[in-house]
């Protein structure tokens, strides 16, 4: 870890509450709200923010499954994540937004009109630009938390001891 943690403080609430609150509480917000009023479907949503957290590199992002009404993405979704291309466990939307989280991630500047079609084909304006806000905040934050070496000292709540 790169940030130096007091004893018997939480990395994650320390660094992004205490250290920064101004600017961390503010994240937070962003970072939670992506949550809590997304309207896409949870298989989309997990592709999209899967990817990202693949290509982050982001420990914590990477064991994270986000669950909705008791539901959660079936154990072996991470893996037709990286097959996004070729998988047969996803849908059009599905795949589309595991290609978006790519592209977004790495090749931003590329995103051409072919694309877009398709997009518009299967995706509200409002579906994109909430994907768009979606893949903003995974970007930033599993990266943040990577860089810190935060994702590595943070476990999920259903781990710790």
């Amino acid at each position: 870890m790169h940030i130096d943690i007091p004893d018997g403080k939480d990395p994650i609430g320390y660094v992004w509450g205490e250290l920064v609150p101004g600017i961390g509480t503010a994240a937070s917000n962003f970072s939670l709200a992506v949550y809590a009023h997304t309207t896409l479907g949870l298989r989309e949503f997990e592709a999209a923010r899967l990817r990202i957290a693949q290509l982050n590199g982001c420990v914590f992002c990477l064991d994270w499954r986000t669950e909705r009404d008791g539901e959660k993405v079936e154990e072996e979704f991470a893996d037709a994540v990286l097959a996004w291309r070729t998988t047969d466990r996803f849908d059009e939307r599905t795949r589309l937004a595991a290609e978006y989280a790519e592209r977004y991630a790495t090749d931003h500047h590329n995103l051409d009109e072919e694309f877009w079609t398709r997009m518009s084909a299967h995706y509200t304006q409002r579906e994109i630009v909430e994907l768009s806000m979606s893949l903003g905040s995974w970007l930033a934050f599993g990266r943040l938390n990577h860089v810190l070496g935060l994702d590595t000292v943070c476990v999920l709540p259903s781990h710790r001891s």
